[in-house]
């Protein structure tokens, strides 16, 4: 039997009534799949239990790309295996990619959306009035601690900061060791990244 779209979506409304989605969007080669995983791995540190996964498409580098990760403070085993509908979060690594219906699709009215630019928050207000917009330049960060090359730095490290201290978890020692551990090369690089996005966001130069 098949379910309506109507069903199904409360359905799924129901199950992630105690779970919260974050949505990752980037483009082949940024990192965005290793990106959710940190995150995931770092939330377990932390006591929460974590579900994370890539949608599969086109492999390509450049090529719009997505990855996701479930938490959950009250389960031990997530319930869901699909995609994240209903996002309570985004993280963009690439500014461009906010111009695909596919990004912004489904998140809750409210969510963060941390976007990789150079753009003041207040650049996106076709966003600002739904959501909460914080903006950093993670491919200055990512290049100044030679992440990647000049044409293709690796940004996931940085951003991810950027979100630990916006939505105060997970902890930044959590994500630092995270980071040492699921990324074979760099590791110190990656992890200073990660702990300047998280300052600049505390100093106050992300609003």
């Amino acid at each position: 039997m098949q379910l309506s779209p109507d069903v199904r979506s409360r359905i799924l409304k129901k199950l992630e009534s105690d779970i919260v989605g974050i949505r990752i969007h980037g483009r082949g080669g940024q990192g965005g799949v290793v990106s959710s995983k940190i995150l995931a791995l770092a939330f377990h540190a932390d006591g929460i239990c974590p579900q994370t996964f890539p949608k599969y498409g086109v492999e390509r580098r450049g090529a719009p790309a997505a990855a996701f990760v479930r938490l959950s403070q009250s389960h031990t085993l997530i319930p869901l295996r699909c995609e994240i509908y209903h996002p309570h979060h985004l993280i963009v690594l690439d500014e461009t990619l906010l111009q695909l219906p596919d990004t912004l699709a489904g998140l809750v009215e409210g969510g963060w959306i941390v976007v990789n630019s150079t753009k003041p928050p207040s650049a996106f207000k076709e966003l600002n009035s739904k959501f909460k917009v914080a903006t950093i330049d993670v491919t200055s960060i990512a290049l100044k601690r030679k992440l990647g090359t000049e044409l293709a730095p690796i940004v996931n490290s940085a951003i991810l900061g950027a979100f630990a201290k916006l939505f105060q978890a997970p902890k930044i020692e959590s994500l630092e060791k995270a980071i040492c551990k699921m990324i074979p090369s760099k590791q110190e690089e990656n992890a200073l990244a990660a702990r300047e996005a998280y300052e600049q966001i505390l100093s106050g130069s992300v609003k």
